[in-house]
């Protein structure tokens, strides 16, 4: 039985990139713990898979096809949100897309692109839901960041670690203004995250992958589902009292040294030096 605490019955959560990865599960989660769900994504018929399988809960699930990095199409859907349910109650704060480029190439139309996405898009996804909470007295955003919003990536990852340490102060800054009203804001800061764009680019390097994994303690890759529980966690009343927090969802990645060497990997080098070591000469 779920504890009380945890159930989001009569919630209304919003949710970006419902598609696909985060933003599905995300959805899917919020329905599992009792929300109707509002799901979002420029691929439409997507979400609307999304949306049918949030029905299938028994929860309300609608689809709409928005692009989160125009801010007047954010303002209109909230409108929609408006004469559906009448509330928000969760952000899933998570749509937006990065660029590849090295800091000598890339373009200022390229950057620009990347903010308006992940910090323009995400801000007034912000500040649409938060007036709604802030009317309400109550209410949680959750912003996806990034490892890449508290270090340096490298790989071409200028662009986007600058969106990313935005979204991280953003996410500060908005909880220092509204928590004392009644609205938290957090973010979760993920690790690689398997989904279709990451996965054609380790099809592409075949290296990248065993890479990824020699930083990550855990063991593996993270996984879409791995977000659910926190998700739950911070929409429901058992986080009430966690506001401004930005929390890795990683495997130990963040925490290890950068010239560390993470347990399974140190297993495997032992595990190969016994099978082959044939005793002291």
């Amino acid at each position: 039985m779920t504890h009380p605490m945890f159930n989001l019955t009569g919630k209304v959560a919003v949710v970006s990139g419902a598609a696909q990865g985060m933003g599905k599960a995300t959805s899917i989660a919020m329905a599992e713990a009792g929300a109707d769900v509002f799901m979002i994504d420029r691929n439409l018929e997507g979400a609307e898979i999304t949306a049918a399988t949030v029905r299938e809960l028994g929860r309300r699930g609608i689809a709409v096809g928005t692009d989160v990095s125009d801010p007047e199409a954010i303002r209109e859907m909230f409108q929609q949100v408006d004469s559906e349910f009448g509330r928000v109650d969760f952000l899933g704060n998570i749509a937006g897309e990065g660029h590849l480029a090295a800091p000598e190439d890339l373009t200022t139309e390229a950057l620009v692109s990347v903010l308006n996405s992940l910090v323009i898009g995400r801000f007034t996804m912000c500040q649409e839901a938060g007036r709604r909470m802030l009317a309400q007295g109550r209410g949680s955003i959750m912003n996806i960041s990034s490892l890449a919003g508290v270090t340096g990536m490298g790989r071409g990852h200028i662009a986007y670690t600058m969106a990313m340490h935005a979204v991280a102060g953003m996410t500060r800054e908005l909880s220092t203004e509204w928590s004392g009203r009644g609205v938290r804001v957090n973010a979760v800061l993920p690790a690689q995250v398997r989904n279709p764009h990451l996965e054609l680019r380790m099809a592409d390097d075949p290296t990248l992958e065993d890479r990824f994994v020699a930083g990550i303690p855990a063991g593996r890759m993270g996984v879409p589902d791995d977000i659910k529980g926190l998700v739950v966690l911070l929409a429901s009343d058992a986080s009430e009292w966690i506001t401004g927090t930005l929390i890795p969802m990683d495997g130990g990645n963040i925490a290890m040294n950068a010239g560390g060497s993470p347990g399974h990997m140190q297993h495997k080098v032992q595990s190969d030096f016994n099978k082959n070591w044939a005793g002291p000469k």
